[in-house]
């Protein structure tokens, strides 16, 4: 670890921590906090956030072309399309990614807004690509923003799918060395209450996923021989319900395996987090814990 010990991290001149784990357990919330607060109140962090750049640079140019094509049926815009008249992009926010989970989409009935599986498929293999590019990427915003804002602490805010694109069991890993030797990795990990929430606020409102390709082969192929029915027919919200229990299970261990690259931190300790000074705490005692 970059910090291998307590003291190591409070006296660092530069602080710099991956955060990672389920959406919805605060990786977002603290990294705002540390970006927002005031620098002589130890926040002011550069806050990196991997769905953004995925959402941006990397597939920015898919989810534009998404909206052009539907643009485009409609007579008037196809018009001004063509002339050049009006631009079409998507409005990325860190706290509102709702355009990269549009374009990813969901498998299923069409007439429900469902993509054929093949184009989900192709589209899931896209947004693998963009994530490990994304976070790749954290280690160049470092340095950039150090020597060109002049921030000297940083803060990434990872995708929840980031242990699906990595091999953390590999020591040999080539996403997990660069990580582990630029950031301290923290997981935030939730108790089997914060599981059953995550499930009821996923089954009010489900939404795009990023699966690990085998894994969602089977879970396909599973929920078909269920429901015993077309893949054109499938109600794609209904699909997500039926699969997200699993994927938090199948989660666990792949998040497990990351851990050991770094610290762990529970949920709830995050959740009394209020300042940066709290934060400090938080990572301190996280490293202590390791070290017995």
């Amino acid at each position: 670890m970059i910090y291998p010990t307590a003291d190591a991290y409070r006296q660092a001149s530069h602080r710099r921590v991956m955060l990672f784990g389920m959406s919805g357990l605060g990786k977002t919330h603290l990294s705002n906090m540390l970006r927002d607060a005031p620098r002589e109140k130890g926040g002011g962090w550069f806050h990196y956030s991997v769905d953004y750049r995925i959402g941006t640079h990397y597939m920015g140019g898919f989810i534009a072309d998404m909206f052009k094509r539907e643009a485009i049926k409609n007579p008037l815009l196809r018009e001004l399309l063509l002339s050049d008249s009006v631009y079409i992009a998507s409005n990325i926010t860190f706290d509102n990614l709702a355009p990269l989970s549009t374009y990813l989409g969901k498998p299923g009935d069409p007439a429900k807004g469902g993509l054929p599986f093949e184009e989900y498929l192709k589209r899931q293999e896209q947004h693998r690509e963009a994530e490990i590019a994304a976070t790749l990427d954290a280690a160049r915003f470092i340095e950039r923003a150090e020597e060109i804002y002049g921030y000297r602490d940083f803060i990434c805010d990872t995708s929840g799918s980031i242990c699906e694109v990595v091999e953390a069991t590999d020591a040999h890993d080539s996403v997990m060395e660069q990580l582990s030797q630029t950031l301290l990795l923290v997981w935030i990990k939730g108790t089997e209450d914060h599981r059953e929430e995550l499930i009821r606020r996923f089954d009010r409102a489900p939404k795009p996923i990023y699966y690990q390709p085998d894994f969602l082969r089977g879970l396909w192929a599973e929920y078909l021989a269920q429901e015993s029915k077309p893949e054109d027919q499938v109600d794609p919200d209904a699909f997500l319900r039926f699969g997200y229990a699993r994927l938090l299970s199948h989660r666990q261990p792949r998040y497990e395996a990351m851990a050991r690259w770094g610290v762990t931190v529970t949920a709830e300790e995050v959740a009394d987090v209020r300042t940066p000074e709290d934060f400090d705490r938080l990572i301190a005692r996280a490293i202590d814990r390791r070290a017995i």
